[in-house]
């Protein structure tokens, strides 16, 4: 059977999951700076490394409710997307795990459309359920292209 690792964070008290593959680092957060007639979700840009980066909030991007704030538990996990170095803000990555490919279920009929397309499925780990996400799927294509365009 095949196994997939996957970098876990949190949102909330909801435990997320991404291909360790597709996660080029997992940061310390950093406050970004504001982009003008940026995304509603997009939080700024943060210089990582010399490379000028946007930071992408997956609470409002997800339409999640929350009023705290990010605090030293938060974290940037970033990937690749179209060739850009993109940060998502997230309340914290607390480990790598191991997921077998017959512990994962297809996302069910009630989260799955147009917009959900960014969920891959569901990994059931004992008593855990994560929501495993691509997040290069997160953005769709004229998002991609704004941030594409964000080099400042």
């Amino acid at each position: 059977m095949a196994e997939n690792k996957y970098v876990i964070f949190k949102i909330n008290s909801e435990e997320y999951g991404v291909d360790i593959m597709k996660v080029k680092e997992v940061s310390e957060f950093k406050k970004s700076v504001s982009v003008p007639n940026a995304p509603s979700f997009v939080d700024g840009i943060i210089n990582l490394r010399g490379d000028i980066t946007p930071i992408i909030s997956l609470k409002k991007r997800f339409g999640i409710i929350d009023d705290r704030s990010a605090d030293e538990s938060s974290r940037i996990i970033v990937v690749n997307i179209q060739d850009k170095l993109v940060g998502f803000v997230v309340d914290e990555a607390s480990q790598v795990i191991s997921i077998e490919d017959s512990s994962i279920d297809p996302p069910p009929p009630v989260v799955v459309g147009v917009d959900k397309k960014y969920i891959h499925g569901i990994g059931k780990l004992d008593e855990r359920m994560i929501i495993l996400l691509d997040l290069e799927k997160v953005l769709n294509e004229q998002e991609k292209n704004i941030i594409g365009e964000m080099d400042i």
